[in-house]
């Protein structure tokens, strides 16, 4: 009997093993296989870091909603409107008075002596030679000025300083055509080329005569042919912006003559009444001057005739304005003269010798740094504020 029991044992425990094995080999087939990550073979060498899991991808925010804005209004430039030209000379003669009451009172001092000898006439032409008004012309003056107060016996103050007015008057030539050739005509409009050194005020007195224009119902285009001189022509083109007129101009250093032909095409293709064309006014080479002035009124006449051109002088510069004035009469046929600055000096007299020497009438004087401040010339009202005397015009 004992030796059946142990092998019974025996079988009991090996039947319990296989049982046991059996039991975990079904369990892992039941567990799906996970899948692994690719093998990375390296390189003979070379060590592999391990591999890491992709981390979670994130979610990126939503954009913000974009504002919209309305555009800001541009304001549109305001354009000015110049004052009437008619009179204007008497509303400004005051400045003009205010600076040449020293020479007006020096005269009037002298004519208002009991008797009028050797002496009170020498100072009577001392005080016009030193108003610019030219030794010439004095000497005629003053001849004049004796000879009626001889004959006429006159004595009273009044009646000198009536007759001393009368000379000056007609000194200035009061018959002398003065007005501005602007009208358009044949078709086209009028030409005027602005000419006269630089540093005489020349571009600021080219915008200043487009205003005078615009206040007399002249349409404008600006030509801005000095294209040597730094800012001219964005000078020029604030002068034209405030009363809308156009301006025509080219790059720096470029061809002046170019310049002016555009400027006038535009007049032409814009139908406007008035092309004001600013040049250069370099003296340092008189023959470069004639060059390019010539140009430019040859370029622009293919055009047509330039209608008027107009020399810018400086009325604080005196005789010496002459010299100057001279040679652009060699260059270009001057028709007439503006005459600036004319309130910052006692030398009033200037503008009887400017026309005396070249022939010219002044058809436009400089009062002042105001934009308004270009007045056409009148020789009675501009002797009645000389002298300091009241002119029946004046308001």
């Amino acid at each position: 009997m004992e030796n059946l029991v142990i092998p019974l044992v025996v079988l009991i425990v090996v039947i319990g093993i296989a049982l046991a094995v059996f039991a975990v080999r079904r369990t892992r087939r039941s567990v799906p296989p996970q899948p692994s990550a690719p093998s990375v073979e390296a390189a003979p060498g070379e060590v592999t870091a391990p591999t890491k899991a992709p981390a979670p991808a994130e979610v990126a925010p939503a954009p913000p909603t974009p504002v919209i804005r309305e555009p800001e209004a541009v304001p549109e430039p305001q354009v000015e409107v110049p004052e009437p030209t008619a009179g204007r000379l008497v509303r400004l003669r005051s400045r003009l008075a205010r600076s040449q009451n020293a020479f007006g009172r020096g005269l009037l001092a002298v004519l208002s002596r009991d008797r009028l000898d050797e002496d009170a006439w020498e100072e009577i032409e001392e005080s016009l030679i030193t108003a610019d008004v030219g030794v010439e012309a004095t000497g005629q003056i003053v001849a004049k000025l004796r000879e009626r107060t001889r004959i006429l016996g006159t004595r009273t103050v009044s009646d000198v300083k009536t007759l001393l007015a009368e000379e000056l008057t007609e000194a200035l030539d009061p018959k002398l055509d003065r007005s501005l050739k602007a009208s358009p005509h044949d078709g086209r409009p009028a030409v005027i080329l602005v000419v006269g050194v630089n540093g005489a005020g020349k571009t600021t007195t080219c915008g200043k005569i487009a205003r005078v224009l615009v206040a007399d119902g002249h349409s404008v285009v600006l030509g801005a042919a000095d294209t040597f001189r730094a800012a001219a022509a964005d000078q020029l083109a604030t002068w034209g912006g405030r009363v809308g007129a156009t301006v025509v101009r080219g790059p720096e250093g470029g061809d002046p003559a170019a310049v002016a032909f555009d400027a006038v095409k535009q007049g032409i293709d814009t139908g406007v009444d008035t092309v004001l064309i600013d040049t250069a006014g370099r003296l340092q080479n008189k023959i470069g001057l004639m060059d390019e002035l010539g140009k430019v009124k040859r370029v622009v006449e293919k055009h047509g005739p330039v209608d008027e051109t107009l020399l810018i002088l400086d009325a604080t510069t005196g005789q010496n304005g002459l010299e100057q004035a001279r040679v652009f009469m060699e260059v270009c046929d001057v028709s007439g003269v503006a005459l600036t600055k004319l309130d910052g000096t006692a030398k009033g007299g200037i503008v009887i010798a400017v026309q005396r020497k070249l022939g010219i009438p002044v058809k436009l004087v400089g009062l002042g740094e105001g934009p308004d401040d270009l007045a056409p010339f009148e020789p009675a009202v501009f002797v009645s504020a000389l002298l300091g005397t009241e002119h029946p015009d004046a308001v």
